[in-house]
This record gives structure tokens, sequence and C-alpha cells, in this order.
């Protein structure tokens, strides 16, 4: 399975790096990672809404501008549907149980995601109400799609 992770912004600190670097490593036993990180917009602290949704769309723009034809999309949005670490697997199971190979995650910025990169995913997927900084989920999703694989062999890591 080829799974690409797409986020506004880079890791900066060296602990996510770190562990970001650890999930790769374990990951790279059961697929093909790949880490798109774009340029998160600046933006004033005064912003207005205008200027916030300005950001949303170009960052929006690059976003959508990664993804391959035929990759099915799964936007983290705080909105989106709750699964379980065994629903997860499941998920990511019959994906791969049905041809579908190319998977991408999206992460967004500070201010989320586009109206234009929700309406284009295949899913919406929620981690928690909970709101969660953005460098912060990359680790928790490469997490969780190490343990769907452990759980989808049965091999020991999830209890």
């Amino acid at each position: 399975m080829n799974i690409q992770i797409v986020c506004i912004g880079k890791l900066k600190e060296k602990y996510w790096i770190e562990a970001l670097s650890e999930y790769r490593k374990r990951l790279s036993k059961y697929c093909t990672i790949s880490i798109d990180e774009l340029k998160e917009e600046r933006l004033s602290d005064n912003a207005s809404p205008a200027q916030e949704q300005e950001v949303i769309e170009k960052e929006g723009e690059r976003i959508l501008g990664k993804l391959k034809a035929g990759t099915y999309v799964i936007a983290l949005d705080i909105r989106g549907k709750t699964l379980s670490s065994e629903e997860l697997a499941e998920r990511m199971n019959n994906l791969a149980i049905n041809g579908r190979s190319d998977v991408a995650f999206i992460i967004g910025g500070s201010l989320g995601l586009s109206k234009a990169v929700l309406e284009s995913a295949d899913m919406r997927l929620s981690f928690s109400k909970m709101t969660f900084p953005h460098q912060m989920m990359r680790v928790i999703l490469l997490e969780q799609l190490y343990r769907s694989f452990k759980i989808n062999r049965n091999e020991t890591y999830h209890k």
C-alpha cells in the first residue's frame, strides 16, 4: 500500500521529527509512506475572517495540487467520522482488498481545511472532538496506521 500524507507546515521540533522517523521506520515493513509538507501561509495576529478564508483557500489549492487521480483521500477533520483503532484497521484492509492501494491523508494547517478539500475527500476522519496541533497529528496518524497494520496481521502491539 502507498500512503501519502499531505500536510501544511514543516516539523521543526526535534522530538516530533524523531517520533515521525520512528513510525516511518516501523511502517516501512508494511507500506510506502511519503510526506508532502506544504508551505503554511503567513497570517497576522489581527487577521480578518476574510484574510483567514483566503489563507485556507490558498493552502487548499496547494493540497489539491498534490493529490494524484485515483487516490483514496481521507481528510482529517474534527467534524469527520470517528473510528476505533480496529475500525481504522478494517477500513485500511478493505481499501487494500478493493484494490485501492494509493491512500492520501490530509492534515490542514491551524485554520483547517478548505471546503474544496473537504468536498474532494472520499472520507472525513476525526481522531477526537478535541483540537490537536497539526505537528502532533502527524505522529498520531502514523502511530494509528502502524497499529492498523499490526491489527490486520494479528501481530502483537495493539493491546
